[in-house]
Order: C-alpha cells, then structure tokens, then sequence
C-alpha cells in the first residue's frame, strides 16, 4: 500500500465519532491510537485532524503534511476560504511545535499522547500570518450560561480581570508581583508578570475566554485557613470573571500571554459583537488566535519572560475619572498593597506591586487605618474563617469623626450616599478583596439594644460610632460579580446573623470565637465588647465642656432615658455658645428633618429651654443635649428646686443631641416665619374622623369604599379594606380636591376605634348588636400618613339583611366620630323555604285522621334572608318516614300574607295505614314543598295512631276444642285504628267474660309497644263441657270486639260390657268408665294430676247403701276402672250413677237387673282333676289380640263348699290374669294406631314445607343471595383454618366445605370464627387478642348431647379414634392432637335482656356507659358484642328457647366487652369508671376486667373475617330479599321441627310397638297354658241348670 492510500484510509476512519475503536478479531482485542492536531497553516487558517493507528511510532513529516493537505483541501471544498495558496511542495515545508522546535523529517509519536490536543505551526517558507481565524472554541456549557452575573458596574468588571491578575502573580514567590493597569481615552490594559499561558491543553489560553474552564477553580480550596487577613486570591470559583468583564467593558478584547519556556506569545480574540451573534444553541463561540514575537515593553515589565496583557478597545465608558479609580482600586484590594498583619518587624509590607497608569497606589492617600482591632475569630477545624475588626470612631469636639470622615470622602469626590445616621457599620473583604455590595448595618452582637441597666444610653449612642471590618479566607463564597457574599450560604447567614439565636437554616453549622486564643461564648464576647465601647468613650470622646451662663447643678436626675444621658450628674444652662454664636433658653429654633434620630420626616419648629451638659466641668467622655419643646405643645421641660435639691421633669419635651448645631441642621427662626408656621399648625389640629371616598381609595391600592349611598343586596363583596382619617380643622368637604392630599389629613399618635353593629331587616330576629370591633394605629402607605386601616373583608361580609352601622371613632379624645350605615337587602336568588317562627320548629304531634296545625313558610334567599313570595305557589304535603313516604296530598290549598312574606298551609289531613313502619315513637317528618320540589320545609313530627276502632284475634280459632279448666295458651289481640294502624302503646281497654276465669285481678289492659294485648295464658275455662263462652272487648264504652263459642261436648261411657242380670250379692268387677267426645272417642287428655289444678275423678252415687260416694276414681287417659261395685242381696233392678266429681252434669246412669243366686247342689263323688294343662290357641295377627269366649254368668258345681271356694278362688284368678294381659294388649295396640296417624299427618306436612321452601328459594334473587353469605375474607379465613392440622375446627371446615353429612354434623354449628363478621380488620384483630386462639377455633353445637357425641371413650378412658368427630378426621387424613373446646348453645346462659326485634342481627339493647354529665365517654364506639355481624347461614339459628347466637354464644364470649378508638379514651373512660366488664381499643389495647390488662402486640393469625362491601350494602339496602330469607329461615326451622317430632314419633312408635308384641306373646302364652281351663269352665257354666 502506498503512501497515498494509507493516509486516506486513515482519513476516513478519522472520522470515526469514537476516539478509540476495537474490534474482535479471533481471540485479539486490537486498540487504535488516535492521534489529536491542531494545525496553524501559514495563509492564517486552522484545522483540526486525527492520525489513527499509525503502523510504527515515527511517520514522515510529507505523509502527515499530505494528510493535512487532503484536510485542508476538504475544507476548502465545504467553505469559501479566500486566503493565499500554500506551497506544500516547497523543500522548506516542516512543522513547529508550540515550544518553536522545528520537525523535519519524521515525527515521533511516541511523544504525543492520545487523550490531549497538540498545535502544531505548518511552514512553507513564505511569509505567515500572525492571525489565525476560528483558531479557538470557546462554546460554553448551556448550564453555564443560567449563572451568569447580572449587568457589571465599571469598577466590579475591572475588579473581575484584577481578579485573574491577582491569582496569576500569586505564583511568583521569590519576585516581584506586578499588576499595572492602564486607562486611556479609548483602551484599557491590564498587564500582569504571573506565569503565562500558551498553547499546550493544560496551560492553554482558551481557558481565559472560555466560561467554566477557569485555570485556577480547582485551587479554591487553598484559600481555606490561613492567617488573617487572608491573602490568599484564589477568587476563580466560575470560570467566566474574564470573558465577561471584558464585554462588559468594552467591545474588543486582545488577550497576549507568554510563558518562561515558550518563544512566541500566544493571542486570543474576543469581539462582542461576533460572540453574541453565534450564541445560539446549536452554534458554537469561534474566536480568532495567533502567535506574535513579545515586545521590547512587555519584556521589560516582566524579565523573566512569562506575563499575560488584557488590552480591551471600543470601551462603553468613554470620561473615566483616573483619581477616583485609584482611590476605589486601593479600597478593594488593599492588603495586598499595604499590609500590617503579615509583618514581624511593624513595617508595612507590600505583597504586590499595583500601578495605575504608572502610579503605585501605595503611594497614594485613602485607604484604611484601625486605632483599635478585634482579634480574629478561627479554629483549627473549621471550613470558613473570618476576622472581625471593630474601629471606634469618637465625637471631637462636639463632631463626630464619622461624619468627618464622610466630608473628606466627599471632598474627594469619593463620597458615599449615608450619615452618620445611615452609616453601615459593617464592611467585608473576602480574600483580602473587598466586596463592595456587602455593606451591612450591623452584626446582631453590634446593635444597640434596648437595656433596662444603667449606662444603656450611653451605649446605644456609642455603638453608632463603631465600624467593624471582616476580612474572610476561602470559605466563604462571593457572588458571581465578586460584590457581595452569596446571601442563601449558611456561612454567610450565620456570619449576618453573628450574636443571634441560631435559626433552622443556621443548626448545621458550629461557630467558634476566640479573641487572644481563649475560646469564648456569645455572652462573653457581647459583654467584652461592651466595655470595649466605654472604654473607647471614656478616653476618646469629647463633647462640649460648659455654658455660657452659671449653671444649675441636678444629682442623680430621675429620668435620665427621656433626657437621653447617663451620668449621675449634670449641668443645666440656658446659654451656650458653638461656632461663634450663641444658643438661649427661649430661643425658636427650626430642627431640619434628618438631622438626627426622632427627626426623619418633616422639620420641627420649637422652643429652646435647657441645654444639659454631662459630668461636672473637665470630666471626660461628656454628653451635651438640647432640650426643645416642639411647637403646639403645652406641657416644656420643668427645672424645680424641691427641699433645696433642683430636679428637672423634661415632660412633652424632646431632649436632641447638641452636634445639630455643628452640623447647621439646627436654625435659628423669625418671628414671622414662626408665626405662619403656627397659624399652619392650627389648621392642622386634628378635629374630626372621617373616611376616604372611593376615588382616594382607588390612589392608595384600595379598589372599592364602603357603600353608603347605594342600598347592596346579600353576598356583596365588602372591601378589603376601609381606610379612615382625621381631618384638620381647615378640610372643607365640599372642597376636597379629586386627588389624596396629605394636607387634608391630620396627624395624630392615638389608636382609632371601628365599631361594626347591625340591626336586622327582619323583626322577628331582633339583632341589634355589635357583630364586629377593630383597632388600628395611624399608618401610613404610598407616602401618605396618618391612615387608619381596618382590614375588614376576612371578618366581615354583607350577608344579612339589614343595616350595618359603621362607627370611627378615637377614644379618649373629643374628636367627632363618623358614624354611617350600609343597606343590605336580601339576594332575588331564592335558595330554601323555612319556618316563620322557632315556636313552629317544635315537634308537634298529630293523631291520624286529625288535621296538622298549621304552617307558616317563609322564604329565604341564598344567604338565610328572608324575602317575599312572588307567587302563591302550589306546594305538596308529604308525610316521611326514614326510608318511604307514609302519604301525600296535592289538594291543598295555601294563601299568601298582605305583603306576600308568609305562606300558610291548613287543613293538612293527616291519613295513613303504614304506621307500623315507624312505632314505637311514630317520629317522622312533614315536608311542605313546591310542585317542582326545589323548595321544601321539614318539620320533625309524631303520627299518631287513632282511638281504637277494631281488633283482631291470632290465632282466630282461639275458642276452638276449649275444655274446661284449661288455659288458652295462645291468644293475641291485635289493636287497630280506623285505618289499620296498631293503636298507640299504653291505650286502654277493658275486658269481659263469660265462661271464662281472668287471670288478672284487673279487665283493664294496656296495649303494648307492638300495638297487641297479649292474653296468652290470662284465660281460663271455667264452665264445664258443653256451655257457652265469650270474649267482649270494650274501648270507650263501646265493643269493639266480641268472640262467642261453647266448649267442647264429653259423655261418660262404660267402655265395660255390663251384664244383663247378677245375681243378688255379687258384684260388678273391672268396670272400665270412658269419657269421650262427641265422635267417640275417647279423650287422652282426661288424667287426674295432683298438681294440676283440676281433679279427674269419678264418683259413684246411689240410693243403696251399698255405694259409697264418698269414694273417688282416677281418670288416666280419658279411663277410669272401678274394681267392683256390690251388688244388693234383694232381687229387682239396681241403679246408680257414674259422674265427673268435678262437672256433675258429666253423668251417667247404669240399670242392673240382680236375681236370686242359685241353689249349690253338693257332689259327694270325689272328682279328680288333674293339673293337666289344656292350651288354647288362636291364629292372631301382629296387631291382634288373642280371644277366647268368656261368659261372667258361668257357674261351677263342687262337691264341698270348701272345695267351692277353692275353685271359685282358682276361677277369679284365672279370668282376673286374663282381662289384665288383655287390656295391656288393647292399651298399646290403641298407642300403636295414634303414632301411625300422627305419623302420617307428620309426613303430610313435611311434604307440604318442603315444596313451600323450594318455591321461595326459587323467588330470591341468586346474586343476592350469594352475596349475603359470600366474603373473600371468609374463604380465606377458611382456608386458613383449614391449613392448621390436628385441630378440631380443621375437620369441621373440612367437613362443611365438602358438604359431607354425617349423624354428628346436623348438630354442629360451625367454628365461632366463621359464624360472625367485622366491619374493620383492626376491630378483628383486637377480638381475636381478646378471645385467644383455643376459643376461636371453639367447635359450636347445639347441646351436650350432642358435644358427647363428638367423641366416645373407651373402658380405660382412651378415646375411640372409629367414631365420632375422630373418625371423621381420619377420614380427612387428620390426627387430632389434644384438647379442644366444644360451646354448647342449649346450655350456655343466655343474654335475657330486650334486643331489637325489628332487625335480623337482633342487636342487644345494652345501656351505653356514661360520665357523670350523662354523655358517654369520648372514643367510645359500641358494646363487642354488638359489632359482630352474624353470618348470613346462621342469622335465624335458635335454641329451643328462641335464643340466637347473638343471645347464646357472643354474649358468653364477650358480655358487655366495649370497644374504643384508642387506649388514650379507653385509659380516661377507666379512670372515670365507665369500664366494668372489659374493654377493647381499635389500636390494639386490651382491658380484661378485675384488674387485669393485656400489654404487647399481637399478631393473630386466626380473626373474624371482615364483611365485603357489597354483603354491608346487601345487609341495609335488599330488604324484599332479607324478607324472603327470613321466611326461608324460618321454613327450614319448621321442617327441622317438623322432622325432629318424625323421629321422635318414630322412636316412640317403636317403642309401644315392642310392648304391645310383648303383651301379645304373654297373652298368647297364656291362652296356650290356660285355655282349657277357661273353656271348662265356660262349658260347665253353660250346662249349669239356671
């Protein structure tokens, strides 16, 4: 490859945007070196090229000069470039380096390094240029350019370019530093012997004009520390002090620099104009360069060769005053032209050499002198120090030197715009450098303070002759301008506020002080520097010395602050002379404003009276006042010789310093100056209060004045502010000017009262009263004085109609007050209807049927005024209720007042049937509103039912199957109005009865508060079987009820079959009397029990004395056998008659015929009778008894008459067994029939709910229904349950989550977990602490039967894992570990108190606790167990006794548990003792009662789950569904029921069964043993002769 080629390929990867490029080449990573030029070409052109990746370390001269060629020739090709040829052939052709070394021949790279841009200077022999165009990029950084300084001031520009002088110089340790500056009529320069710049990238000279590339910011931190004052000028901090001083100053800026080793001087361009026009952001600052020989001047300045010369042309300022220059350049860096601090020997030191137009300014007067210093405040630790420097400056001779000081300033046209009573006390150097803005007043430990200890006013006064000078190092940081300290710096905040209590933005940082390197506190030093101050005074300060008069000598005056001296003794003339003329008691004097503290503002014209002189005559440190007393006042200074010691009272007077004499600000007045000054000051007297118009208003920033001529309507927008004056006597209204005049108002020091009333447009409101009152102090504003300015808009709107009196006045003063009224009618915009009167606000209450009293409307606009009807309006009466409408009517018919101000509605009938909705207080609302219901009025109210109109009885059949003596156990009355309404609680009814026995002593009932008479069990039958009853109900002496009905019919039967003859002197056995109703049957009901309170007995009545009726004979079951009645021993017809003891009209009457007994013929043939046995049977089937044919008349013939007895015994015996088995047989198998019919009624009605409940299932909506059960909090709850092995509540969710029936689970319940929700997860938390885990996995079952069930034992006590609740766990591959708890519900003591009987939760009614006021304590939120919403499953789940979970379980496991907000207002409500069961916070506190409280925080992984938000809407909003469900509930309930009384059925059927199968084999047995026998004796009774 050739030359030629090389050099291009290695042009084009030149291009390249990546300084380095590698590229992967098998297992090699090869790096390119890139090679950065910048060439100067000889016609004046610059380049910039790359060399990559060279193939050696030296390449020929001609092959880099072709590359730059081809660069070249590219360039020229892009651009115009007009510039003479160069001649690259030429044999001279070589390059230079910025050190003027010539490279000819090859070119070592090895010397050049990859990250730097090298110059490198082209030659071609001929002549070059010395002006290279775009040599130098001096673009910024855009984030540069937001910190710019603001405009300079000229000497600030200047400061800046010293600035970059200073910091250069500062190098040179063993030579002179110089800095000259020249100012000529169109040039500046600013020359310096630092050491130079030139082209090399770390020196380079582009980094003067290039903002941000400061050569010198890094070196800022060397200027930390150090001895005072601090000469250390590393000021670079920004890196543009000079490219921007130099366009502030001028429009052409030449920077020549030259370094010790370099050859050439290196040059840079700026002109304005160019760098402003390509200061865009996507343009770049191209500026001019060059190389140049020194001149013979600048080498002669700086013989060591190196220098920098800012020359800057076209200047702005065109007249410079060269003197004033010299004196502010000297100000500003004055330690490094004289300096003291830095000697050893005491002589002033020099650090730099500074000439100004050839003048060293160390020869010239100004700068700064220090009589007395503070030592420097520093530490070894810290990152800023600063010295305080503290010059007192005394009054001489009755002058101040301040005030000299500034004469001489301004005699030489140095002067400064302050006083001695504006002077800042405070001036700052930073790094030796003056900053001129930072001209404070004062340091907080400097300024004088009001002290109530003596000599205080000799310090305040002292302390303005103080100037204290800082000098600061490095750490603290100036602004961009170099003006002024950074304000927002903490060290410049804390430094500003040096002496003060440490502010937020000041806790950061830690001052130290030190003064003779001891450590001091701000007390020490405050009070240090206040005996400094009077030590100064003490030796320096001289004041006049005496009068012209013999004065009068006061010890120990008493009010030495009024006369503004602090010696114990004074001296008092009434003649003085200063400069040459004398000062008189009596003389009028005019003070010019200005002159001294007090005066600022006008000129006071006065009386001279007393001329107060300090100390006795050659003390020093003396103070001279002036006693005046101002004109228009009354009460002067008063000199008094009391008991021979002379006093002074200076009163009204103003005691002023004596120096406003000197200083001609006190003058001497003319009689008539004096007089036209006093007739001025009549007219100014104040006299009257008054308020600005709204045009002097609009002058003073105020947009509007207060209405006074113009009525407002409500809602007017009162102004911001009301301002109010005191005029003069000479103010003539009707004269006042258009414009604010400060004539016009006068001056006065009291305070000005605002007293706002208001008196009310409606009468019935009757306010009259002041709503608002304000202060305020004459101010002033926009130059104006004496302005009194309520802000009133914050505190004040027009919102009533009304008037509103505004009354200015000034207390304690005879001024005349300003008292003015603002209308205010009502807004046209009406917003509601209201009541005319509170009285009608008062809940009225109104019966059904009635008409409302009536109602009085008013209207009421936006703001609560009231205003007329424009109409008559046809308004709507509603009856509401909290949820519905209980009626409405749109026929009435309101009329308007005369002045259409009152609406009234009569004649409103109150008619309803819905009630019941809101009983028991029948509270609800009457709503009067317009037909577009935009207006309403409400009025809380009471519908009440009216009198009592009708009844209804439940159950209807009440006296259906009534028995005498029995009790009717379910009788409700309900209680109704003409409309349907239940009658009110408590109204009176009364009752009577025939048939029946009240229970009451009293017929007079009250309704109850559900609008029902409960007579369940009141009622008692009282006649017998077979009468009439009846029930009457009386309301007002009228029946509104009657019910008549007849008890039930009975008969007395002999169920027995009674012979037709016997024979005289037997007797009748076993007869078996019935009672039966009219069908028949017998009745079960019928039993004899000693405790109860009606006797079933039979007794037996006759006219034979055979009977005795004194014997009773117990019913059972409806029967009643007598054993044996004996019959009479004559023959003929015997009766007699059986009846109920107690109801004797239950009778009957049995006939008998009695014969003779038959004659016994005696058998002298022995018979033998074997005991053979003879069996009789009969074919029977399960439900039949066995019979055999018996006759009671058989007769046996024996052989003896004792062998007759023998056999007649035997014969009893055997017929006696036989009735007995038989009746036992009769017995069961009439049980066996009644279950079997009870059975199947019961199955009837199982059939018959069953289909009821699928119809009703089938009408709930599904969603609904999902929803009110459902709860993703619940499923998880589950599933963590279920998670928690070898627990009971595992198998039991397990088990209900499969919906797996089993014998055991009918009778559980669930796990008290899940059976009840939470509205908040705190509130589950809290209770799941309070209960603790074992009860919440509680298992739930209805008894203890049921509980035993769960689990079986064996004989050795272990448990039986094949059955019960552990069988059911194997099943689920669960091991039940331990103990558990089981809650039974049939067994727990129940809550027995009322509950809310309207909602399904069934909430207890618990009272609330209450503080002793009555209120219930603060953060109390409700009772636990009351804020457990019980699961949807389980809302109608009941206990035989009707008692819910609410009532049975939650009320055992929490009580009367209340809740809190937090543990604060449960620890108050325990200290109150409001808290007597327990108690929970929703934060986690936990109260268990006698004593014991629950401290920590715990994290229950089991808790009641918290209801989802569409179950919580579900629970209040879908109340035909809750219906529905309650129906369900209640179905399911009746078919458990209906089912429970089948099994039991069942169970007892089966029971009697098995007796009657057992009756039936013994009788059957009986017949087979004894059957013979029986028909033996039947066979020989039927052949026995008659």
């Amino acid at each position: 490859m050739d030359s030629t080629s090389y050099n291009r390929t290695k042009r084009r990867a030149s291009n390249d945007n990546f300084p380095v490029k590698k590229m992967k080449c098998l297992d090699l990573i090869l790096v390119e070196k890139v090679y950065k030029f910048r060439v100067l070409l000889p016609n004046g052109l610059c380049l910039s090229m790359r060399v990559v990746d060279p193939p050696g370390n030296q390449m020929p001269v001609v092959i880099l000069a072709d590359m730059v060629k081809d660069e070249y020739n590219r360039m020229k090709g892009s651009e115009k470039v007009r510039k003479r040829s160069i001649d690259w052939d030429s044999p001279d052709l070589c390059f230079f380096d910025i050190f003027e070394n010539r490279i000819k021949g090859l070119i070592d790279l090895e010397s050049f390094e990859t990250d730097k841009v090298y110059t490198l200077r082209l030659c071609d022999g001929a002549k070059e240029d010395e002006i290279y165009e775009n040599m130098w990029d001096l673009t910024p950084d855009v984030e540069l350019l937001r910190e710019l300084p603001q405009e300079y001031a000229f000497e600030t520009a200047l400061a800046d370019l010293i600035d970059n002088s200073l910091q250069a110089i500062w190098s040179n340790n063993n030579r002179t530093r110089l800095i000259s500056v020249d100012i000529g009529e169109d040039k500046i320069s600013v020359f310096d012997n630092g050491p130079g710049m030139d082209l090399s990238e770390e020196n380079s000279i582009v980094k003067w004009g290039k903002m941000g590339s400061s050569l010198h910011r890094s070196s800022r931190r060397q200027a930390i520390g150090g001895k005072p004052p601090y000469l250390k000028p590393f000021f670079g901090m920004f890196g543009y002090g000079g490219s921007i001083s130099s366009m502030h100053l001028g429009r052409t800026t030449v920077i020549s620099s030259k370094t010790k080793n370099s050859k050439k001087v290196c040059t840079l361009y700026l002109q304005r104009d160019a760098l402003l026009s390509s200061s865009g952001s996507d343009k770049t600052w191209q500026a001019n360069g060059g190389l140049r020989k020194p001149l013979k001047d600048e080498m002669k300045l700086s013989p060591d060769g190196s220098f920098t010369k800012v020359e800057i042309s076209e200047l702005k300022m065109k007249s410079l005053d060269v003197d004033l220059l010299r004196c502010k350049l000297k100000d500003i860096y004055f330690p490094y032209i004289q300096c003291d601090d830095l000697s050893t020997s005491g002589r002033t030191l020099t650090p730099i050499k500074f000439q100004v137009n050839g003048i060293d300014l160390a020869e010239i007067e100004g700068g700064e002198d220090s009589p007395s210093q503070r030592s420097p405040g520093q530490g070894a630790c810290q990152e800023a120090n600063a010295q305080l420097k503290c010059i007192y400056f005394p009054i001489v001779q009755g002058k101040e030197s301040i005030e000299k000081v500034l004469e001489q300033l301004e005699a030489q046209r140095c002067g400064v715009a302050e006083s001695f009573e504006s002077f800042s006390h405070v001036s700052i150097r930073c790094l030796g450098r003056l900053l001129p803005d930072a001209r404070w007043a004062w340091l907080p430990f400097m300024e004088p303070k009001p002290r109530k200890v003596e000599k205080a006013q000799i310090l305040k006064r002292c302390c303005s002759r103080v100037k204290c000078f800082i000098e600061t190092d490095g750490g603290f940081y100036p602004t961009p301008s170099k003006t002024d300290l950074m304000h927002q710096h903490p060290y410049t905040i804390a430094l500003k506020n040096f002496g003060s209590k440490p502010s937020e933005k000041e806790r950061d940082v830690h001052v130290e002080v030190y003064k003779d390197g001891k450590k001091l506190s701000l007390q020490q030093m405050e009070k240090q520097y206040q005996e400094w101050i009077l030590q100064m005074h003490y030796a320096y300060d001289e004041d006049s010395d005496c009068g012209e008069d013999e004065p009068i000598i006061i010890l120990n005056p008493s009010s030495k602050k009024q006369l503004g001296i602090s010696s114990d003794v004074i001296r008092v003339h009434k003649l003085i002379r200063r400069k040459g003329k004398s000062w008189r008691a009596g003389q009028k004097v005019k003070v010019l404003k200005g002159a001294c503290s007090g005066v600022h503002k006008n000129n006071i014209y006065a009386v001279l009276e007393y001329i107060l002189l300090d100390g006795f005559q050659g003390d020093a440190g003396g103070e001279s006042r002036i006693i005046c007393r101002q004109m228009g006042e009354e009460k002067g200074c008063l000199v008094e010789n009391k008991n021979g010691n002379p006093t002074i009272d200076i009163r009204e007077s103003k005691s002023l310093p004596i120096s406003i004499i000197d200083s001609g600000k006190c003058l001497s007045v003319e009689t008539a100056e004096w007089s036209s000054q006093l007739e001025k000051l009549q007219q100014k007297i104040p006299t009257w209060v008054d308020i600005l118009c709204a045009r002097h208003c609009e002058e003073l920033d105020v947009e509007e004045a207060l209405p006074f001529d113009t009525p407002v309507v409500a809602g007017y927008a009162c102004p911001d502010e009301v301002i109010a004056v005191v005029r003069p006597a000479s103010f003539n209204r009707a004269l006042n000017s258009e414009n604010l005049d400060q004539k016009q108002i006068a001056l006065t020091n009291s305070n000005m009262v605002l007293e706002i009333k208001f008196i009310a447009q409606d009468q019935n409101l009757q306010e009259n009263n002041c709503i608002r009152s304000f202060h305020s102090p004459p101010l002033s504003r926009k130059g104006f004085r004496g302005l009194y300015i309520f802000q009133v808009k914050s505190k004040l709107i027009f919102d009533k109609a009304g008037e509103y009196t505004f009354a200015f006045h000034i207390k304690d003063s005879n001024f005349k007050s300003f008292v003015k009224g603002v209308r205010v009618n009502a807004h046209p915009q009406i917003k509601r209807w209201g009541l005319v009167s509170d009285a009608q606000c008062e809940k009225p209450s109104v019966r059904v049927g009635s008409c409302f009293p009536q109602i009085s409307i008013a209207c009421y606009d936006v703001y609560g005024n009231r205003t007329s009807f424009s109409r008559v309006p046809k308004v709507i009466a509603k009856v509401l209720t909290s949820q519905d409408v209980l009626f409405q009517s749109e026929t009435l018919k309101p009329h308007l007042s005369s002045q259409n101000s009152v609406l009234t509605v009569e004649n409103l009938l109150v008619e309803s049937y819905e009630l019941d909705v809101i009983r028991p207080r029948y509270e609800a609302k009457v709503m009067i509103c317009s037909e577009d219901e935009l207006f309403d009025v409400i009025i809380p109210c009471q519908v009440i039912p009216g009198s009592i109109h009708h009844l209804n009885a439940k159950p209807k059949d009440f006296m259906k199957q009534l028995l005498p003596g029995t009790v009717v156990q379910e009788l409700e009355l309900e209680v109704f109005d003409a409309y349907g309404n239940h009658v009110a609680n408590d109204s009176e009814i009364w009752l009577n009865v025939d048939g029946f026995s009240f229970q009451q002593k009293a017929n007079r009932i009250l309704v109850d508060n559900r609008g029902c008479i409960d007579l369940s069990g009141l009622l008692k039958v009282s006649t017998g079987f077979g009468e009439a009853v009846s029930l009457s109900v009386l309301a007002e002496d009228k029946v509104v009820f009657r019910e008549q009905s007849q008890t039930e019919e009975r008969m007395i039967r002999v169920a027995t079959e009674i012979p037709e003859s016997c024979l005289a002197g037997s007797q009748l056995e076993n007869l078996v009397f019935e009672i039966v109703n009219s069908d028949g049957v017998v009745d079960e009901t019928i039993n004899d029990n000693e405790k109860g309170s009606i006797s079933h007995t039979l007794v037996l009545k006759s006219e034979s004395t055979e009977i005795d009726d004194s014997v009773r004979y117990r019913f059972h079951c409806g029967c009643c056998t007598v054993r044996a009645i004996p019959l009479p021993q004559i023959e003929g017809r015997f009766s007699f008659t059986a009846a109920h003891s107690g109801y004797p009209k239950l009778n009957m009457t049995i006939t008998v015929l009695v014969e003779k007994a038959p004659e016994i013929v005696y058998d002298s043939r022995q018979t033998q009778y074997a005991d053979e046995e003879i069996f009789f049977h009969e074919n029977s089937s399960d439900l039949k008894t066995p019979k055999v044919k018996n006759d009671d008349r058989s007769i046996v013939l024996v052989t003896s008459p004792d062998s007759a007895k023998n056999i007649g015994n035997i014969v009893g015996s055997v017929f006696n067994k036989e009735k007995e088995l038989k009746d036992k047989l009769l017995e069961y198998g009439r049980y066996v029939g009644e279950h079997e019919k009870n059975l199947k009624a019961l199955h009837a009605q199982r059939l018959e709910l069953e289909q009821a409940l699928s119809k009703m299932q089938a009408s709930l909506d599904p969603v609904s229904a999902r929803e009110s059960s459902y709860s993703p909090e619940k499923e998880r709850m589950l599933e963590e349950i279920e998670l928690m092995g070898h627990t009971a509540a595992s198998v039991i969710c397990k088990i209900s989550k499969n919906k797996k029936a089993c014998d055991i689970s009918k009778d559980i319940v669930g796990v008290v977990a899940l059976l009840g929700n939470v509205k908040t997860n705190e509130l589950g938390r809290i209770l799941a602490e309070f209960l603790g885990e074992e009860q919440m996995l509680g298992v739930v079952c209805k008894s203890y039967k049921a509980a035993y069930n769960l689990e079986t034992c064996d004989v050795d006590g272990s448990v039986n894992c094949s059955t019960g609740l552990q069988a059911l766990a194997s099943e689920c591959s669960i091991s039940l570990d331990g103990r558990y708890s089981v809650l039974c519900l049939e067994d727990t003591r129940p809550y027995e108190g009322d509950y809310n009987r309207g909602d399904p939760q069934r909430m207890l009614l618990l009272p609330n606790p209450t503080l002793p006021n009555g209120n219930s304590p603060p953060g109390f939120i409700g009772f636990a167990v009351n804020m457990i919403y019980l699961d949807a499953n389980h809302l109608y789940t009941r206990t035989s006794g009707g008692k819910g979970l609410r009532e049975t379980l939650f009320y055992h496991l929490l009580g009367e548990v209340q809740v809190y907000k937090t543990r604060e207002t449960m620890k108050k409500s325990l200290e109150k003792s409001c808290i007597q069961h327990g108690a929970v916070s929703l934060d986690g506190g936990i109260i268990r009662g006698n004593g014991v409280i629950s401290l920590g925080r715990g994290k229950p992984s089991i808790h009641f789950p918290v209801l989802a938000s569409q179950s919580q809407n579900h629970c209040s909003s879908n109340t035909s569904n809750m219906r529905i469900q309650r129906l369900i509930e209640t179905k399911k309930s009746m078919l458990q029921a209906t089912i429970d009384k089948i099994d039991k059925e069942n169970e007892t059927c089966e029971q009697d069964k098995k007796m009657f199968e057992k009756y039936r084999d013994k009788y059957s047995k009986f017949l087979d043993e004894k059957g013979s026998l029986l028909r033996y004796f039947n066979e020989v009774a039927l052949n026995s002769p008659s």
